[in-house]
């Protein structure tokens, strides 16, 4: 019975199954659509409820994170994805979807890996609060410039701040304040691993017929994704370690300079341009699940490493 078990607390074991699913049997995604939303909104009050309430409270702790989430993200981040797809792509509806890509903030996943990985919760989220809040900006001044006039969504975005980020750090700090967080604990990890199940199986399951059906279209998004994730996250763990930083810290910063929100890009996708607009966003959120996956196995084994020295 182990044998069946085992794989199902491991949270890699749960993220590959539910790529696995959603390849196999798409069909069941039209029935999760409804819990995506809800599900990572979860992940982001329980992550969050690692971040003491004494991050709050200086004022020079909340820029200069805030910064650094605005840096990483739009600066490096989407610098690279609009180089990259002014050199690779020539498909326009391609070309656009990858910049609505650049536009969008980081994953909501930064917060809950930046857990996972043992990275600075409080980079993580002051950073990605503060790119989100860049976003009201530099998102549509992105989109205009590039795209043209006629396809800004503020609304959805202040709307995706308030759901995601906003209400789950107040929930968050309500629970902190009851006392009632050390009770969680015990089962916050099987809550997130089975929310991030939904949203990956959800994610995959929804296109699975342009994955399996269009291998060769997708090689040039698949190159960037890969380019966006693996490369660029190494060249700026390299970077991290040439000025000596924490370890945790080049943690989050390379969560922040590696992830967009995907799901936010394709679903604008969707609704302003059409399907094939939304492939940069599907196959992206695939290569990020693959991305956080190695970056765990990676400090698993940094971590195996370093005992066996010790």
């Amino acid at each position: 019975m182990n044998l069946f078990i085992t794989p199902l607390r491991n949270r890699n074991s749960i993220l590959l199954l539910s790529l696995l699913l959603g390849v196999v049997w798409g069909k069941g995604a039209q029935w999760t659509e409804w819990t995506a939303l809800p599900a990572l909104a979860v992940v982001m009050t329980l992550s969050t409820l690692g971040v003491s309430g004494r991050a709050f409270r200086s004022f020079r702790g909340l820029v200069l994170p805030a910064l650094a989430g605005i840096g990483m993200n739009y600066l490096i981040l989407g610098s690279f994805l609009l180089g990259l797809n002014l050199v690779m792509i020539h498909e326009a509806s391609l070309w656009v979807g990858f910049v609505l890509i650049a536009a969008v903030p980081p994953a909501v996943a930064v917060i809950p890996f930046t857990y996972f990985l043992n990275g600075d919760s409080h980079l993580s989220l002051l950073g990605m609060m503060g790119a989100y809040l860049a976003a009201l900006v530099l998102m549509p001044t992105i989109m205009l410039g590039l795209i043209g006039p006629g396809f800004v969504s503020s609304g959805k975005l202040i709307t995706i701040m308030l759901e995601l980020i906003l209400v789950p750090v107040i929930i968050s700090r309500i629970l902190l304040w009851a006392g009632v967080s050390s009770h969680i604990d015990r089962i916050k990890g099987p809550i997130t691993n089975w929310s991030f199940f939904l949203v990956s199986y959800t994610i995959v399951g929804l296109n699975r017929e342009l994955i399996l059906g269009q291998p060769f279209f997708l090689l040039p998004v698949a190159i960037i994704a890969v380019a966006s994730t693996f490369l660029l996250g190494w060249g700026i763990e390299a970077v991290g370690k040439l000025f000596h930083l924490p370890s945790e810290k080049v943690i989050s910063l390379v969560l922040l300079g590696t992830l967009k929100n995907y799901g936010l890009a394709g679903g604008l996708a969707l609704a302003l341009f059409g399907k094939t607009t939304s492939v940069p966003a599907t196959v992206s959120s695939v290569f990020m699940i693959i991305y956080i996956i190695w970056l765990e196995f990676k400090a698993r084994r940094g971590h195996s490493a370093g005992s066996q020295g010790a």
